[in-house]
């Protein structure tokens, strides 16, 4: 057993005999699919009345606001503090250093003053979570409010959730959001992602719901005639303009891709229309899942087709991402992978490439040919549960996560990403929020994590970036598909999904690398399905069908 596997059967085996006699171990059959299937009201959208109106509207899709300066004039999202004095504990994973403690953090001050009341903040390094997590279920010690990350977490997610988490569907369910303002304008499809066994448990911290399709140069396709995505009618046409753009003398490749990237599968499969995850026939009720479809293996048999004319920059699959990066920055290929983020700010595609070349025009990438689909496979950066406590205690824990779901432009965001004006951050000429030596610091206490507003479109140094970010995200969103076992559980998917996901990644990249034959897919489809695929399979659609 891996070091993931164990701790996950660890923390489950803490939790209490009644929950696990109850809801069976993990281990197990799946739990009662009429327990799963139950409809529940998600949290009402409710724009927040008085906030900051954007540049760049959004919409109950999903479809973010977007911004090209932030506002002088700040509003306020919380009437009064959500707390009268006492404590709430809570916990957090960190990508930062260790932030400086209260007493020499006046921004950590500052939020305590505004939320009336102190938060003992656990932050925990992202690659300890494991542990750590565990260690807090064997010791019965969560804190009030705490993520949960699914390939970190434990072997029965439902007998978790119901011995130890806060059931909250009476508490934000339909119109009762409406006591937490900042919460409510969250649309339904973020809230999706915090179901468990038919209930809602989890807050969502929202991202752009998209990853993207990656990135290509406009300025190097142009060189092949295509000077609008809209041009490429099918994916032989793009075969044809990056075998048109790829220059081996002038070190110029048509896709450049990553270790772990697959050779860039992830914008292939999106734009041969494979499923995101799994694909549910709604008239039979079954589930096919993405890899056995036509789709994907076309997408598949397509990067062979790319590496196998020179496309691919020979050896990419073995880069890192500094690497990759730097590759694509520099014009060393026309496509890459990459989350839409990485397109904006100061050290984003966009400002980085014209800093080495002016001429420069990288764009995401949007859907083209009529085929292509986004997975929507960004929804959230994390869920966080509410330990199981009284009524009182429990609304006390949802006004703190309301705080920190304020939205662009308002006090309380600023503080939470910003820190104290004059201490922690300055306003640039044109009024944008500027981290001091001392800011950087402060603001990585990862208060964003608890809880947060919809992530908005906002790029200091081009508005330009904004508008043509905003316009991808738009794209994707219209054509997005979800995975349909969203918000379900399967006790086989769980506790085989490290094996199965390594299983398939490790087989598929030979089959691309040309270490494999393409006739070995059937053969890691049938392995697939007998090392657990179809066990998840048949327990996806039992739930499924009681819904």
């Amino acid at each position: 057993m891996n070091r993931r596997g164990f701790l996950r059967l660890s923390a489950s085996t803490a939790l209490s005999v009644a929950a696990l006699a109850a809801c069976g171990s993990g281990g197990g059959a799946a739990p009662a699919a009429k327990a799963q299937g139950l409809t529940i009201k998600l949290p009402s959208y409710t724009p927040l009345a008085g906030a900051l109106k954007p540049d760049l509207a959004g919409n109950a899709a999903g479809v973010p606001e977007g911004y090209f300066t932030y506002p002088k004039e700040l509003f306020k999202a919380v009437a009064k503090p959500p707390m009268s004095g006492g404590t709430i504990t809570a916990a957090s994973q960190t990508f930062s250093p260790p932030p400086p403690g209260r007493e020499q953090n006046p921004a950590w001050q500052e939020m305590e003053k505004r939320l009336g009341g102190k938060v003992e903040l656990t932050v925990v390094a992202a690659d300890d979570w494991a542990t750590k997590f565990n260690t807090m279920v064997a010791g019965n010690s969560l804190p009030d409010l705490f993520p949960y990350i699914a390939t970190q977490g434990v072997n029965n997610l439902p007998a978790f959730a119901a011995s130890q988490c806060a059931d909250l569907t009476a508490l934000l369910g339909g119109d009762a959001v409406k006591e937490y303002p900042n919460l409510a304008a969250i649309p339904e499809i973020f809230w999706k992602q915090g179901i468990v066994g038919g209930k809602l448990y989890g807050i969502p911290v929202p991202r752009n719901l998209v990853g993207g399709l990656g990135f290509y140069r406009a300025d190097i396709l142009a060189e092949a005639g295509v000077t609008d995505l809209a041009q490429i009618t099918d994916m032989d046409r793009l075969f044809e303009a990056l075998k048109a753009v790829t220059d081996p003398a002038r070190k110029r490749w048509g896709v450049v891709t990553a270790t772990g990237g697959l050779f860039g599968l992830s914008i292939f499969s999106q734009l041969f229309g494979a499923p995101n995850g799994w694909r549910l026939d709604k008239a039979t009720g079954k589930l096919t899942a993405g890899f056995e479809t036509e789709e994907y293996r076309a997408a598949v048999e397509y990067v062979i087709k790319l590496r196998e004319a020179g496309i691919i920059y020979p050896g990419s699959e073995g880069f890192d991402t500094l690497k990759r990066k730097n590759t694509f920055n520099s014009g060393g290929a026309a496509m890459t992978y990459d989350g839409l983020p990485a397109y904006l700010g100061a050290a984003g595609y966009l400002q980085t490439q014209k800093k080495i070349d002016q001429k420069a025009d990288p764009r995401p990438l949007v859907p083209f040919g009529g085929k292509a689909v986004a997975f929507m496979n960004n929804i959230a950066f994390a869920t966080n549960f509410v330990k199981k406590a009284d009524e009182a205690k429990v609304k006390e824990v949802l006004r703190v996560a309301d705080f920190f779901a304020s939205p662009f432009g308002s006090e309380e965001y600023t503080l939470i990403n910003y820190g104290v004006e004059g201490t922690d951050y300055t306003r640039d000429d044109k009024g944008n929020p500027v981290l001091t030596e001392q800011g950087a610091k402060d603001t990585t206490v990862p208060w964003k994590y608890l809880a947060a507003p919809t992530q908005p479109v906002y790029d200091a140094t081009s508005a330009d970036a904004v508008r043509i970010q905003h316009d991808a995200i738009s794209r994707l969103i219209a054509v997005g598909v979800e995975d349909p076992t969203t918000g379900l559980y399967s006790p086989a998917h769980e506790n085989k999904l490290e094996s199965l996901s390594t299983m398939r990644v490790d087989r598929l990249t030979s089959i691309m690398a040309g270490r494999a034959p393409m006739s070995d897919y059937d053969q890691l489809v049938k392995d697939w399905r007998a090392a657990g695929g179809d066990q998840a399979r048949k327990e996806f659609e039992e739930v499924l069908a009681a819904s």
